[in-house]
């Protein structure tokens, strides 16, 4: 127990700290007299008190975090952070079961978007609201907030950062120091988010479903506050803006942060990972149009393009927004656009999956092995940009690769033994690891998990933590050797 109370100390503080969240929604449920406010208030009571009860209780054992602390602190704040998110859905739709707000609540912080909710468009804004608020919190990650509250917090930011993004291709710094490298990432992802929300209003949502799609956008959370999603819409425009916000919050906010920094866009050009992430991107959207028309689905192009063009960038970016019911197209588009989001978002970004740069890399070490079977004596190295890639972090990626498809195997595995049909049960898992929302099947676009029984739906949630933890960091703390003294 002493060797866990400076991680509960911590997470103790990062409680309190995330009792502050619930003001945005509670300010907007005073404001708009919605009838939800006393949903926060109990939220802030509860999360407040269970964060000062941890911290008198683990008071004692307050010290600076070691490695192994920062993966299991990491782990506690994405496993707890729902149950107290949980508390506004629980109090303001007291039929709601615990294992779906839990699920709601992973889904939002997971920037996930999947949901078990129906009769958005009858809930209170705020509720909405918090939803999505959810997502943008989730989105560039609790961790980095945390990081950037360390001067509070009173504990070295390093071990959080590298346990929350093990892969060491993202050990550099932005800034000499890790609080202000989370400040600055947080500010570019604030000012993005600001123009966003004013983007979708001056092109014709009202505020409350301008903040509700913007937080959604950058966080590529996918939440609405319709059923319909953007179908509700039907604005070319909106569109166009979602689309073009998704592609910027799938970018690498490093890039964005340089870029920001340096006033100049030269940073994008020196981001190895954007012109393979447009160049898949533009080449599956004409191809996907072609395949539409091909297929007799739509009749004319701009129609063909117009709904191939949003749903592939939405789904691919992890975003999740839809047009239309995608689920009743020939079924290799879906699929193909869900492969997209296994990869597409750039490190660094708020999308999921296994990141461009990942995929950039498996490909090139393909490549060299195929030219070594050729020339078995030839040196050839695997490179990123101009930079040659180290053995370790080739080997890194291989063992990423491995145990993502042996998770989705497993977990496919898992729903489908539970009575889940198989094709609804694999593309749940992949939605679900990568943080994408909507599968296909009995759980695409136009509906919702709440077809989902409780144990299907615990599977779910851990998927959900498990891609958007990039899968060490949570399978790690469930080893034994990570118990050992």
């Amino acid at each position: 127990m002493s060797q866990i109370l400076p991680v509960l100390h911590i997470l103790s503080k990062v409680l309190m700290l995330f009792s502050v969240a619930f003001l945005l929604p509670l300010a907007v449920s005073l404001v708009l007299e919605d009838g939800a406010h006393k949903a926060y208030d109990e939220a802030i009571v509860a999360t407040l008190l269970s964060g000062l009860v941890l911290w008198l209780f683990s008071r004692r054992g307050k010290r600076e975090l070691h490695t192994r602390d920062g993966f299991l602190l990491v782990v506690l704040i994405w496993a707890v952070l729902p149950v107290f998110s949980a508390i506004p859905l629980l109090v303001h739709m007291p039929d709601l079961s615990f294992t779906d707000a839990y699920f709601e609540a992973v889904s939002g912080l997971t920037a996930t978007g999947a949901t078990v909710l129906s009769g958005l468009d009858g809930l209170p804004p705020s509720i909405n609201i918090w939803r999505t608020q959810m997502h943008w919190i989730g989105g560039m990650g609790v961790i980095v907030l945390v990081v950037a509250a360390l001067p509070m917090l009173g504990v070295g930011g390093r071990q959080l950062f590298k346990a929350e993004t093990p892969t060491p291709m993202k050990d550099s710094k932005l800034t000499p120091r890790m609080a202000e490298t989370a400040k600055g990432l947080w500010l570019v992802y604030a000012i993005i988010t600001g123009f966003c929300i004013l983007a979708l209003w001056l092109a014709g949502m009202n505020w409350v479903d301008a903040l509700v799609h913007a937080f959604s956008v950058m966080s590529l959370g996918g939440m609405s506050s319709h059923d319909a999603s953007m179908a509700y819409f039907d604005s070319v425009t909106l569109e166009i803006i979602v689309m073009l916000f998704a592609l910027i919050a799938a970018i690498s906010f490093s890039t964005h942060f340089m870029a920001f920094r340096m006033r100049s866009l030269i940073a994008y050009r020196f981001d190895t990972e954007i012109r393979w992430f447009l160049g898949v991107l533009a080449t599956s959207i004409l191809g996907l149009t072609f395949y539409l028309l091909y297929k007799g689905f739509y009749l004319d192009f701009p129609e063909a393009l117009r709904f191939a063009a949003f749903n592939t960038i939405s789904v691919a970016t992890t975003l999740g927004f839809s047009t239309t019911d995608y689920n009743v197209w020939p079924y290799f588009a879906p699929l193909w656009m869900l492969f997209l989001s296994s990869f597409i978002a750039s490190s660094g970004s708020t999308g999921g999956g296994i990141k461009m740069l990942r995929a950039m890399l498996l490909y090139k070490q393909v490549y060299r092995e195929l030219i070594k079977l050729v020339h078995p004596n030839a040196t050839v190295h695997t490179k990123i940009g101009k930079q040659p890639v180290p053995n370790k972090i080739t080997y890194a990626v291989l063992a990423f690769l491995f145990i993502y498809v042996a998770s989705i195997v497993v977990l496919s595995f898992a729903l489908s033994a539970s009575g889940l049909d198989v094709f609804t049960a694999f593309t749940a898992v992949v939605a679900m690891v990568n943080n994408t929302g909507p599968g296909l099947g009995q759980v695409g676009p136009a509906s919702t998990y709440a077809v989902l029984n409780d144990f299907q739906t615990w599977v779910c949630s851990f998927a959900m933590l498990l891609g958007r933890l990039e899968f060490f960091t949570l399978l790690v703390v469930l080893t034994p050797v990570f118990w050992r003294k």
